[in-house]
């Protein structure tokens, strides 16, 4: 009985540490985007539900960085003045070509919304635009549907979400979150991709 207990001890210890060592990579992989504020794309894609997100997108596309705007994940009856008023933002061209996305309300929901835009309106590259803890689970939601879009990452930072996560519990706990998700998404894409090859 004593093994038994010892050998569940090891292997929680080497469980915790294992996930300890994953987060740490995440975190600093995360934190250090090479940014490309270059590249125009055939689309933006922004991911609503972030702070700063939707007023970064909308900047970027006033810059024509893209001819299209992709939002998802806008709430049912929200049109773009009530989103430009929200975000303080003004649309300066190509207004009809911002495409407001209603019936995402999660990342799959996103990839989903997103590729049905890629598909109607023949689009081979992206910038995408989401929180920068976010950036990885949502590329991988969105290649996994569309594994020829070329995706240029803009992540969006926010001063809510601390850099020292060791000192701010709501940090851990957000980016904790978000690194077990992905580690899920990651190992369920890597799934299907090997069942499609068989």
């Amino acid at each position: 009985m004593k093994k038994y207990y010892f050998f569940a001890v090891m292997s929680l210890m080497a469980f915790v540490l294992i996930w300890l060592g994953g987060f740490i990579v995440f975190h600093q992989f995360i934190r250090h985007y090479p940014l490309d504020v270059k590249t125009k794309t055939d689309a933006i894609v922004v991911l609503t539900g972030g702070k700063n997100r939707l007023a970064e997108a909308m900047k970027l596309y006033n810059a024509d960085m893209a001819d299209i705007l992709i939002i998802s994940g806008v709430a049912e009856n929200v049109t773009l003045p009530q989103l430009e008023k929200q975000n303080r933002v003004i649309i300066k061209h190509r207004p009809e070509q911002v495409i407001l996305g209603n019936e995402a309300t999660n990342t799959i929901e996103n990839a989903i919304e997103v590729s049905e835009a890629v598909r109607r309106n023949n689009i081979a590259s992206l910038r995408l635009v989401t929180s920068y803890y976010h950036m990885p689970r949502s590329e991988q939601e969105i290649l996994l549907k569309n594994p020829d879009v070329k995706i240029v990452y803009h992540p969006v930072y926010s001063e809510n979400v601390s850099d020292k996560w060791w000192k701010k519990w709501g940090s851990f706990y957000l980016i904790a979150m978000e690194y077990n998700k992905f580690v899920f998404v990651y190992v369920k894409n890597f799934v299907i991709k090997l069942t499609e090859r068989d």
